[in-house]
């Protein structure tokens, strides 16, 4: 129901210039039917002017007859003229990021798939306006510039903004816990720095460069 201004002034004009049932005028002011009461015996609202509703444009003199020709009929408020203006519209297709920002996208995607791995990929598509193809390269260090990918917080580069981030993670939050149970290792460390990964890639090769030596010369490498 539509929330009308000045409910207790518009109760006390109800209770004055009305027969309407207390728990009428509470339904449509929004308020408890004892309070009501208690406006109607001087309780309560004490030196509060009324407030006329049918001057005001949020109800007719019509649905006040009606409502006293019913005591079982709840009033509704009238719908302002231009209420659909201010009312925001629905995004419909994958989101518009400026070609300035488009760079951006694989270090966004980083970041998401780091700190959030549990959004899916559609989640991930619609909230930065990127492709699944893109998506999965980065995930699978596929990517062309992988080694110039750095994970970046997409609010910060302007690529979507926090409430829409807190509402996609809020969507996945039961994949995630779900995520925490069956692989806490995956969750540790989704997607490694590159740093690290080369430090690991320098590990590997300098043990496997011992084994072979041990290997072919079957001795100390002295």
């Amino acid at each position: 129901m539509t929330e009308i201004l000045m409910p207790k002034a518009t109760a006390v004009w109800l209770v004055d210039n009305t027969s309407l049932t207390f728990d009428q005028i509470a339904g449509f002011c929004g308020l408890h039917p004892l309070e009501v009461k208690g406006i109607a015996d001087g309780d309560v609202a004490v030196g509060v002017r009324g407030a006329d509703p049918i001057s005001n444009g949020q109800l007719t003199r019509e649905e006040i007859e009606k409502a006293e020709a019913n005591s079982d009929y709840q009033m509704t408020v009238v719908k302002p003229k231009y209420a659909d203006l201010h009312s925001p519209s629905k995004r419909r297709g994958p989101r518009y990021t400026p070609l300035s920002r488009r760079q951006n996208r694989p270090d966004a995607i980083a970041w998401l798939v780091r700190n959030h791995p549990e959004l899916s990929d559609a989640q991930i598509s619609k909230l930065i306006g990127t492709t699944k193809t893109t998506i999965g390269a980065v995930r699978e260090r596929t990517h062309w510039n992988s080694a110039n990918i750095k994970p970046t917080d997409p609010v910060s580069l302007g690529l979507c903004t926090q409430i829409d981030l807190d509402e996609q993670v809020k969507k996945a939050s039961a994949r995630r816990r779900k995520l925490e149970e069956e692989n806490p290792e995956m969750l540790a460390d989704t997607l490694k720095a590159q740093e690290d990964l080369k430090t690991e890639q320098d590990d590997d090769f300098r043990t496997n460069d011992d084994i072979d030596l041990e290997t072919l010369f079957g001795g100390s490498k002295d």
